[in-house]
């Protein structure tokens, strides 16, 4: 299946919310004139990408398609260059580091699927030809470690873990050095689901960094905040915490299939200017795929 038309089967409840009655409203008007960019605006609003977006898309829209006469299809396919135009430069196709192994860092607050997602990219990219590694790094909670643990072995990829409470330095280090022992391509990371606000966590979060960076001599390749899309624009001051934490590299956004604010990714790119590198549009493992600025935009607007 074309990712595109994953994005667009993931991003339905958000496309419908907007698009059906918007077209409805420009089929009855018979074009986008006052009444029909109003009710453009509201629904953008409703889809989360905040009041600064929508004001630019709608004005874009007025721009290229005057007040009247644009049939439906017109307005789509300008709908849709508008939003690729205001995510244009979010993409980074993700590429493989040229020192190996190279290291990835997943952090992220609870509940924003991280543990998920951390399976979901070594799902990825073991079938790209790597050789990945976990780190269950998350070692307040038994139950995470379990997770990640019951994870790599339904994707076959190995897990380095130690006893829940086990300081996550230790375990960050083991892999680091079974890793280079074993000729693995990739250690990926995943860290406690800590709350933005507990200082003390995002101190162990640079503690994590610094362990990379005395064994690898650098820091994480990628340190990639997960964040959960029904969360909307709340996950700005989130990443910016955590920016600050570790110094963020890359966004993946989760849950787009269980949301009608799959827009907020909109504005989540235009205040943090973090490239995005995959998106989440579903629970199964291969649920997960490389963001496309045109695909995205082609999938938040084409039934």
């Amino acid at each position: 299946m074309a990712l595109w038309e994953r994005l667009r089967r993931g991003l339905a409840r958000t496309r419908e919310n907007v698009l059906a009655p918007l077209e409805a409203t420009v089929r009855a008007r018979g074009g986008l004139d006052s009444e029909a960019l109003e009710e453009l605006e509201a629904l953008l609003l409703s889809a989360d990408v905040g009041l600064e977006v929508a004001d630019e898309i709608v004005q874009i829209m007025q721009e290229r398609l005057g007040e009247e006469g644009a049939d439906w299809t017109v307005v789509q396919t300008t709908l849709e260059e508008a939003i690729a135009t205001l995510l244009s430069g979010a993409e980074r196709p993700w590429t493989p580091p040229s020192t190996r192994p190279g290291v990835l860092l997943f952090v992220g607050v609870n509940g924003s699927g991280k543990t998920t997602t951390v399976a979901k990219v070594a799902h990825l990219l073991k079938n790209q030809g790597l050789r990945v590694l976990l780190a269950a790094a998350d070692t307040f909670r038994a139950a995470a470690i379990d997770q990640l643990a019951h994870l790599g072995k339904e994707i076959e990829v190995e897990v380095v873990s130690h006893r829940p409470g086990a300081d996550p330095g230790a375990v960050v280090h083991d892999a680091l050095e079974h890793a280079k022992s074993k000729g693995y391509d990739l250690v990926l990371i995943d860290t406690a689901g800590r709350l933005q606000t507990k200082r003390p966590l995002m101190e162990e979060l640079g503690k994590i960094r610094r362990v990379v960076e005395k064994l690898a001599g650098r820091p994480p390749d990628e340190r990639v905040l997960v964040l959960d899309a029904t969360v909307g624009q709340n996950a700005i001051s989130q990443a910016q915490l955590f920016h600050e934490a570790v110094g963020l590299t890359g966004l993946t956004v989760t849950k787009l299939d269980g949301t009608a604010k799959g827009g907020s990714v909109i504005p989540i790119w235009r205040a943090l200017r973090i490239p995005i590198l995959w998106v989440g549009i579903g629970k199964g493992l291969e649920d997960l795929e490389p963001f496309r600025a045109q695909d995205f935009a082609r999938a938040l607007v084409r039934r």
